[in-house]
């Protein structure tokens, strides 16, 4: 009997831009950091954005106020122990909260739930008067392959259902020689232009191992494959 074994050794690497700097036109110590100032959200999912104060807060009121670049009013208010979401921008309602246990603290990294396309952009942490750090979301969308083998045309098939942008495929055997796979792209209805890919490559050799690896201009994603007679 021949099996698939899937080695969800899997690795999912985000491709890193360039790191903003602290906020432009404001002080050049600030006290505001990021640990990821270039993070990518996958669409659809639930992103932190990180910001925190270097030091501790003198005390407990810690006044936070997150915004976009080209977004008329806010992402999110904090004032005296609550959020303060008069001014919120619509697109942003029921999206946002910040750790409540982790404020006082100095960690004001601000959640942001169900990511849309339109999210990307260049947000600014504020704290206090302690200054400001900016951070550049960046969308994509990606996914995992799924494996599977057919036997009688010793093919083996990689699915991966959500990439965005367009991704590249390629097959590698375990000595880290490319091989020649034929991929297929479709695009899907819901999320309006998410690609589905789906990668097969023929022929392939029992008690064999085999890495597709698939990447686009933010994310690559590296699984491999195990084909073994039993």
């Amino acid at each position: 009997m021949v099996i698939l074994i899937v080695m969800f050794s899997l690795v999912i690497i985000l491709i890193l831009g360039l790191a903003l700097g602290g906020g432009t036109g404001r002080r050049s110590e600030s006290d505001v950091t990021s640990s990821d100032k270039s993070p990518v959200a996958n669409l659809d999912q639930d992103v932190v954005m990180s910001c925190f104060l270097r030091s501790r807060p003198a005390s407990g009121d810690v006044s936070v106020t997150w915004t976009k670049k080209g977004l008329s009013g806010l992402v999110y208010s904090y004032k005296s122990g609550n959020a303060v979401l008069k001014d919120q921008n619509s697109a942003f309602r029921d999206r946002t909260q910040l750790f409540q246990d982790a404020i006082a603290g100095g960690n004001v990294s601000l959640s942001l739930r169900r990511v849309r396309d339109s999210d990307r952009g260049v947000y600014s942490c504020e704290v206090n008067a302690n200054g400001t750090v900016d951070i550049d979301l960046r969308v994509a969308a990606f996914s995992a392959p799924s494996f599977t083998y057919a036997s009688g045309s010793d093919a083996l098939t990689a699915m991966a259902p959500r990439w965005l942008p367009e991704p590249n495929v390629t097959w590698h055997d375990l000595d880290g020689k490319v091989l020649n796979g034929t991929t297929t792209f479709s695009q899907t209805s819901a999320p309006e232009g998410v690609f589905s890919v789906v990668s097969t490559l023929r022929p392939v050799s029992q008690n064999s191992t085999y890495t597709c690896r698939i990447r686009n201009t933010l994310v690559r994603v590296v699984a491999e494959a195990t084909i073994t007679d039993i």
